[in-house]
């Protein structure tokens, strides 16, 4: 009989890889330029879409000025959009313009307003509906 009621000591479980951050959780200024545009760029070449210039800045918002992140699109015939955010955060409030050729935009529509959490491949699945509702993309 031993003095000692206590189970033998286990070995400690082997620690699992550290599971690497999803896209999402990228620094803002990293995420969009290196993933999120490239990710978009190929998204709309897929669809069926002509090739984008994409760019992302800081700016005055379209329509009505108040400065903000952008990214901007232009697709051929001079089809120009802008995917706004107001604060440098993927989950910030968002907003979207349009402008055909030759117009500036006119109207500012909220975008993506009821997603708690967002994700790269739901930006990018959204914008590239949006902008196929516009007729831009593919044989429209």
């Amino acid at each position: 009989m031993t003095d000692s009621a206590s189970p033998a000591p286990t070995a400690a479980p082997a620690s699992k890889p550290a599971k690497p951050p999803a896209p999402e959780e990228q620094p803002f200024a990293t995420f969009v330029p290196e993933l999120l545009l490239p990710a978009l760029a190929k998204e709309i070449q897929a669809y069926g879409g002509p090739e984008a210039e994409l760019s992302f800045e800081q700016g005055p918002m379209p329509v009505v000025g108040a400065s903000c992140w952008m990214v901007k699109g232009c697709l051929p015939g001079e089809r120009r959009f802008w995917l706004c955010f107001t604060r440098d955060d993927i989950n910030a409030p968002k907003t979207i313009a349009v402008a055909e050729a030759g117009s500036e935009p006119t109207v500012l529509e909220s975008f993506l307003i009821d997603e708690k959490k967002m994700s790269q491949a739901l930006l990018v699945s959204r914008l590239v509906q949006r902008l196929n509702g516009q007729k831009w993309l593919g044989a429209n």
